[in-house]
């Protein structure tokens, strides 16, 4: 999520990939069920933001359970909004919210819910951390990361992807970031897991709240002894002069959490999908990682697109694909039909681990381009380097199950059945994070990145 065209191989969906085919009866009436969460998780979403694209690409949505607002299914309206940080304003909420729930909490207080100048100072306080120069440092940490993991899951022999090896990573990287002690991280996995993938809204809005309690104390404890790591840096950070309320440092470190690891948690696992059900383009994979790898995960970020959508207010009167957007009016651009838009994808539908270029719009684009992108495409590689090294054979378990939102797409869980490549090889012990890494250990005890960073 922001701020958290090579000749394609022909492919027939999946007689049960649903999601990915054609359906064209669609019409003006349907729009609504954009907003149904059952359309994601059981329906085709896919082939209603194709109809919109082509009948409706900037359609006003009238206020309902949530307030009114325009649907954006094209890239050029989509691109634009994202780009116009000035015409197009983030900071009063970047997803849609029933009414009954009133103003995102996180509104003009955070990374990804601010406008400048406060989004660049918040930006500039933690964008060192995710600099290309600095993550090289992590490179032997995340492959051991990775390899521990597949190593798991070959030895389990069937699995759940999404949870024990999708979710594994990028949660262990964030926790050092954030410097998490080592004795809080069981906890800190099994809330994050809960908020994400427990069964009812309950259960994850419960988990949420334990999160940000005890990110309440720990940033106590930080700004009374700060440590190096982005907790620290977010508790002792000034803004005109004062530092930040603790809340608004609560509500940082849960963005960071949330944008670090949901999103490619996600990815993750549906690349792992269109690999799977698209087995030409694994072999593909399989055959010439090194040279593959880029564009590969490129196309798992377009082909995913695991922010469904992103909101912007808009500050003046503007016009878009010839309708007129008033000042105060919300725009909602649709990420993952934005990228499958034919204008600037060629055979969109096709998952095609060598397109070029694949300008995908799923990491968002402007000043709140995801500061983790990087990082992000570091640790898909890495497991996918690991699986592909260690995993001979790979099979579907059972049928995949799709998450019930309208915020993120994706894969509530993925069985699979796996066979090793050879003899599993002997456990080798990686801790509980990096600290073996020379920039790893900050003087609070627990395990994190040094804040030593280069811009």
């Amino acid at each position: 999520m922001s701020d958290t065209c090579h000749t394609t191989v022909p492919h027939t969906p999946h007689s049960n990939d649903t999601r990915h085919s054609s359906d064209p009866r669609h019409g003006i009436d349907d729009i609504a069920r954009l907003l149904d969460g059952e359309t994601y998780r059981h329906g085709n979403p896919f082939a209603l933001w194709r109809w919109m694209r082509e009948n409706a690409p900037v359609v006003r949505h009238e206020p309902g359970v949530f307030p009114a607002f325009w649907s954006l299914t094209r890239f050029d309206e989509v691109k634009r909004v994202l780009r116009d940080a000035e015409t197009f304003s983030s900071s009063s909420g970047i997803l849609l919210r029933p009414l009954a729930q009133g103003e995102d909490p996180g509104s003009n207080r955070t990374l990804a819910l601010s406008d400048a100048p406060r989004h660049q100072a918040l930006r500039g306080a933690v964008a060192g951390w995710f600099a290309p120069r600095n993550l090289r440092r992590l490179s032997d940490f995340l492959d051991s990361a990775a390899r521990a993991a597949v190593r798991s899951a070959v030895e389990a022999g069937r699995i759940d992807f999404v949870d024990d090896v999708a979710a594994k990573l990028p949660l262990e990287v964030v926790c050092s970031f954030l410097g998490i002690p080592d004795e809080d991280r069981p906890f800190l996995v099994e809330w994050s897991t809960d908020a994400f993938c427990a069964g009812t809204a309950e259960d994850r809005s419960i988990a949420h709240l334990q999160i940000l309690d005890y990110f309440g104390e720990l940033v106590e404890r930080r700004r009374e002894r700060p440590g190096e790591d982005l907790v620290s840096v977010l508790a002792t950070l000034t803004y005109e002069g004062e530092l930040l309320p603790v809340d608004e440092v609560v509500l940082n470190c849960d963005n960071l959490l949330v944008g670090g690891t949901e999103n490619v948690r996600l990815a993750m696992s549906g690349g792992m999908l269109a690999l799977l059900r698209n087995p030409d383009q694994l072999a593909l994979l399989r055959g010439d990682f090194d040279s593959l790898a880029g564009t590969a995960i490129d196309e798992i970020l377009r082909w995913t697109s695991s922010a469904t959508h992103i909101m912007r207010r808009a500050t003046r009167n503007v016009e878009l694909g010839g309708r007129l957007i008033r000042k105060g009016e919300l725009v909602v651009c649709w990420l993952t039909s934005v990228d499958r838009d034919p204008a600037h994808f060629t055979d969109p539908d096709v998952f095609d681990i060598r397109r070029g270029p694949n300008r995908h719009l799923a990491l968002g684009a402007g000043p709140h381009y995801c500061v983790g992108r990087q990082l992000a495409k570091l640790e898909i590689q890495a497991v996918l380097r690991e699986f592909l090294a260690q995993v001979d054979e790979v099979t579907l378990d059972g049928e995949p199950e799709y998450l019930d939102s309208i915020v993120v797409n994706g894969l509530r869980s993925l069985p699979l059945r796996l066979t090793p490549a050879g003899p599993v090889p002997v456990r080798e012990s990686i801790g509980n994070g990096p600290e073996d890494h020379p920039c790893c250990r900050n003087r609070s005890g627990s395990t994190a990145l040094s804040a030593k960073v280069e811009p």
